[in-house]
């Protein structure tokens, strides 16, 4: 399994240090580590092999080897590894959604914590690809839909929503003068820029 570090992580570091939010940083972190685990272990329960971890800015990412028998069972218009790619994506917010649960019953559980894991739960949950709710959509369509239709309505469904994110976060950035929001939403075009130029290249293709 190759492990890859993104070094962004430490200019990240480094400014949430200086704007004195490092302590939630590290926080929303250490979870975000945990909610890749969530990942790991059901695909692990699904007999996939980790491949390679990521450690990214605003969280990790886990891959994996896939297993050329499930393209053999087909379930629609997808075949079985697509069902096997929504488990493994509902796998971290819902590692989040129990440590939500276990902090709000525990006595004097430190309110970041919780905080933290909503955050890091909601933000996954957003329908842009290549985020857990994206991978959600994008198989769910593809069983239904086909694999051309799923990476065309992906890509502006992806484009969509961070284009209304963006609207919004801008009025939240002016409002609290938050540089955490302004970087995740930095954050979010890097990789929605990053899809729409894979995309283009599959549009070529197809």
């Amino acid at each position: 399994m190759r492990i890859r570090i993104d070094l962004k992580i430490f200019i990240f570091l480094i400014v949430f240090y200086f704007t004195k939010q490092i302590e939630i940083y590290s926080i929303i972190m250490i979870f975000a580590i945990i909610h890749e685990m969530g990942h790991m272990l059901m695909g692990i329960l699904l007999d996939l092999k980790p491949e390679k971890v990521e450690i990214m800015p605003f969280g990790v990412a886990v891959s994996f080897k896939l297993k050329l028998e499930d393209y053999n069972e087909k379930i629609k218009n997808a075949r079985k590894i697509e069902l096997k790619k929504i488990a493994i994506a509902i796998a971290g917010p819902l590692t989040n959604l129990i440590l939500i649960l276990i902090f709000l019953y525990l006595p004097n559980t430190n309110k970041k914590i919780v905080y933290a894991n909503l955050l890091i739960m909601l933000f996954n949950l957003i329908p842009i690809f290549p985020l857990d709710g994206g991978r959600i959509l994008k198989s769910m369509i593809h069983i239904f839909k086909g694999y051309k239709t799923a990476i065309i309505y992906i890509n502006k469904i992806s484009n969509i929503v961070l284009l209304i994110i963006t609207m919004v976060s801008s009025i939240a950035i002016l409002y609290y003068k938050n540089i955490a929001i302004f970087l995740i939403i930095m954050f979010l075009w890097k990789i929605v820029i990053k899809e729409n130029i894979k995309f283009g290249k599959m549009q070529e293709i197809l």
